[in-house]
């Protein structure tokens, strides 16, 4: 067990059986009370990120994240099967697991599964990603990259917004955390 002065970004905790992340943290104190800890948490299963609120000094439950390099090779309806680079094990996972992060899947890809106390709680996604714009308007004649932009359907399905220069077939780059386009891949 840890207190609350162990807490730190990315520190994976255990309360009331669910598992959830750090994202942000801060010591108060107001007042004539005592100091206490508001720590913003993001659930490691839904998603979901909340506030809650600890007394300084309280215990917490840290627990540690296993990540276990997995290579993704297909979908069959909602199911994803991911394979074991060393045992060549085959891993189906659901939908709800992948949650956003499926959008990013390729065939052959290399992911990383979350493992808390061996249940599987998730991927991990490299923060980018290199994608083929498969759908957009023609190039605008003329267009600089300082200029606007417009919708573009990539290779996975997913939908972004890109500079009025990029053509289909080019690939660009995207932060898989924002969904945001970062440049042109060459």
């Amino acid at each position: 067990m840890a207190t609350t002065r162990d807490v730190a970004k990315g520190v994976t905790i255990k309360i009331d059986g669910e598992f959830y992340t750090i994202v942000d943290f801060a010591h108060l104190k107001v007042g004539r009370g005592g100091a206490f800890m508001k720590i913003h948490i993001k659930n490691l299963k839904t998603g979901a990120v909340i506030d809650r609120t600890f007394n300084n000094g309280a215990t917490i439950d840290v627990v540690r994240v296993e990540e276990k390099s997995m290579q993704y090779i297909y979908r069959e309806g909602e199911t994803y099967y991911f394979m074991d680079q060393e045992t060549y094990e085959q891993i189906p996972l659901a939908v709800n697991i992948l949650r956003e992060g499926k959008k990013y899947l390729k065939e052959s890809d290399i992911v990383h599964l979350l493992t808390v106390e061996g249940e599987i709680l998730g991927i991990k996604l490299p923060n980018f990603c290199d994608l083929k714009v498969v759908e957009t308007e023609p190039p605008l004649k003329g267009a600089k990259a300082a200029g606007g932009l417009k919708p573009a359907i990539l290779e996975t399905g997913i939908s972004i917004q890109v500079p009025l220069f990029i053509t289909p077939g080019e690939i660009v780059r995207v932060d898989t955390r924002t969904d945001r386009y970062v440049e042109r891949v060459k």
